[in-house]
């Protein structure tokens, strides 16, 4: 940012600064814009996902091979250690580890959205929420490979199927909305700040363990409650517990309901007020 001689810091004359009205109308256009052109962010996507696997054989299956690897090392022995039988702990592990998959994706990947587009921000005018919609398609794409492992899951453990299965949709459309959010907020504050990206992934780290992911939230007995005000569970209960059949926490869906509210609005301000800046910034 240039510097005045008398110390006053201001923006380049070519830079458009908007009445707040029209900011906030050009912040809502390009949002609009972006999901209209569903053809390009879908395309760009499914081009990322063949870039990051060409020349594998199983492509992004190489993922669900993890998952399942990982489930079936970690299922016996954590069984044990929390006192569960295999047959009920191992579902329970592999939805967590499956949807945690997706959901910390939205954030690390989302810290790169415009960072990661660097190249097409510069050179082609299109909206900038488009590379927020490409990275929650990507992610979308991988979590539905994973999901294979689901069917499967309920045939080898006779999981019984219940009308709780259709609260997975409302609850994964709530993930897909709070992760456009994230994209465009951590993209943004990425492209201003390059130290978000790994200070994210740390946090990531900490919250997969502090998180009732690999392990039954009833272990805290009373202090339970801590773990359902974490949005990280809330986001996982509302998918996992309709496959397993089992209510979701108390707080679950009003959390995940309240953080896609405040998330989109706190978004959609610093998205009015910094858009501009984004292709400066990066």
């Amino acid at each position: 940012m240039p510097v005045t001689s008398s110390g006053e810091r201001h923006w380049p004359d070519n830079v458009t600064r908007l009445p707040a009205h029209n900011a906030a109308l050009a912040a809502w256009g390009d949002l609009r814009d972006g999901v209209s052109q569903s053809w390009m962010w879908s395309s760009l996507a499914i081009q990322d996902i063949k870039l990051r696997y060409r020349g594998s054989v199983l492509g992004p299956f190489w993922l669900t091979l993890s998952s399942i690897i990982m489930v079936a090392a970690m299922g016996v022995i954590y069984a044990r250690l929390f006192n569960m039988q295999a047959a009920s702990y191992l579902p329970y592990l592999a939805l967590g580890i499956i949807i945690w998959q997706f959901v910390s994706s939205l954030f690390s990947d989302g810290c790169q959205s415009f960072l990661a587009a660097e190249g097409i921000i510069q050179q082609v005018p299109v909206p900038f929420s488009i590379h927020a919609y490409r990275v929650v398609f990507r992610n979308l794409i991988i979590f539905a490979h994973n999901a294979i492992i689901i069917p499967i899951g309920f045939v080898l453990f006779q999981l019984p199927v219940s009308w709780r299965i259709f609260e997975v949709i409302p609850g994964l459309v709530l993930v897909v909305i709070n992760g456009v959010w994230v994209a465009i907020l951590l993209g943004m504050i990425s492209a201003r700040f390059r130290d978000i990206p790994p200070i994210v992934g740390n946090i990531l780290q900490v919250m997969f363990f502090v998180t009732p992911i690999i392990w039954p939230i009833d272990a805290l007995g009373n202090l339970r409650w801590v773990a359902e005000l974490n949005p990280a569970f809330a986001a996982i209960d509302v998918i996992r517990a309709p496959l397993l059949g089992v209510p979701t926490a108390p707080l679950s869906w009003p959390l995940i309901i309240g953080t896609t509210v405040v998330g989109s609005a706190l978004t959609f301000a610093f998205f009015t007020r910094f858009r501009t800046r984004i292709v400066y910034w990066i």
